[in-house]
Order: C-alpha cells, then structure tokens, then sequence
C-alpha cells in the first residue's frame, strides 16, 4: 500500500474536520444562516397561508374545524403513532401529484395542533385519503391490513373496535382546541360528548381519514398563489 503523499495540499474540508473548534463554529455560522432563512420573513410577512380572501380562490374557504368525532380519531391516529409511518404533506413535484393528488396547501393544515405533514413514508401519504375508499375498507385495513394489502407490515388495530370514545374528555379536547384559536363555537363545545356517544375509537379514526384533503375541491392544473 503506498504512503499518503506529504506534498499533497491539505483541503479546507481537512483541516475543518481535523479542528474541532473550527467545526464548531462552522457549524454554528451554517445553522444561523438556516435559520436566519426561515426565522426573518415571519417578521415581514402577514401571514404564511394562502389567501383565502382571493377572489379567485373561493374553495378554500372550505377548511373548517374537525368535528368532535373527527378530533378524537385525530387524537388516536397520533396515539397510536401513524405519523410514523405515513406523512400528511404531498410536494410540489410531478411524481407526487400524479400518485397522490394536488400538492398539499399550508392553509389545509391551519387548524391542526400540531400538523401531521411528516417525512417517513413507510406507508403512502394520506393528505388525500378521504373518499378513497369507503368506511367499510378502512374498517377491515386497520383490523387486518394485510388481507387488503398483503404487502403491508402495518399492525392491525381490532380493539379500537371495543373502545368508546370519552365524551367528556372529547368536550375538554374541544375546550383545548379553542383556547388554541380554533374557532370551535360553545354550541360546538356543549354537544361535543353527545355527537361521540356510543361512537368507538374505530368509528372516530374512520371519520379522521374520510376526511383529509376533501374540504378543498381542487381544480386540475390550479396554483393556488397571488
């Protein structure tokens, strides 16, 4: 094996990795500078939504608050770490829109604390799921995916079959979401516990999925941008 050439230059790379207080603070600069990116616009700009007062984007006004049922299979879908598998964010890039739909809008995500966007795809990105299929595949996928998809390596979820939803807990949910500035209004928070009554954690996942990404109803080839 030869030797390493002495007379060779040393690269910058080099000497940052071989200096640990330089590569300190290289990465310090290069953070700051990230983050500087990110962090300064917010300063300037209204707001980071689409703006749904623009004559011409009328359909997004569409979003609205979960309903209670819809909340509480929220809540389970996080609780049981489906996040981990599945985003909730469609890019801007032809591969993604023609397998999922159109790309995903901050607006859609604005009453979402916190949103499920994600990065891990172990299972297909669900912002378009809604309607897809019906109540009655998605029951039998979450208690057996595999006899649906015999590739999944999802595990299968058959007691949300025998557990009720919490309608006291769910009304709490409710309260918590306001204060958050959801605009749930007190009729919405009072009949909380009786629209979840008799409901199973099932049913409340069930309506969670039916309905992402149908309050907006997308127009092939639209940009959504002033």
């Amino acid at each position: 094996m030869s030797e390493h050439n002495s007379n060779e230059p040393v690269s910058f790379q080099d000497k940052l990795e071989k200096n640990i207080f330089a590569l300190v603070l290289a990465i310090a600069i290069i953070v700051s500078v990230g983050g500087i990116v990110e962090i300064v616009p917010l300063f300037y700009l209204d707001t980071t939504l689409e703006d749904v007062n623009h004559p011409d984007f009328e359909e997004l006004k569409g979003v609205r608050p979960y309903t209670a049922l819809q909340l509480a299979g929220r809540d389970i879908f996080q609780r049981e770490g489906c996040y981990l598998c599945h985003s909730q964010m469609i890019r801007p890039f032809r591969d993604e829109k023609d397998r999922y739909g159109h790309y995903s809008l901050a607006v859609e995500s604005k009453y979402d604390h916190p949103f499920q966007w994600g990065s891990k795809r172990t299972g297909p990105d669900l912002a378009r799921v809604g309607g897809k299929y019906s109540d009655a595949w998605h029951r039998q996928h979450l208690r057996s995916p595999r006899s649906v998809v015999p590739e999944s390596v999802m595990p299968n979820y058959v007691w949300l079959d025998g557990a009720h939803i919490d309608g006291i807990g769910i009304e709490k949910r409710v309260k918590a979401m306001k204060v958050l500035g959801v605009p749930y209004s007190d009729e919405d928070i009072n009949g909380a516990a009786a629209s979840v009554e008799g409901k199973t954690e099932m049913d409340a996942l069930v309506a969670y999925l039916q309905v992402l990404g149908t309050m907006i109803k997308f127009e092939p080839g639209r940009e959504y941008r002033d």
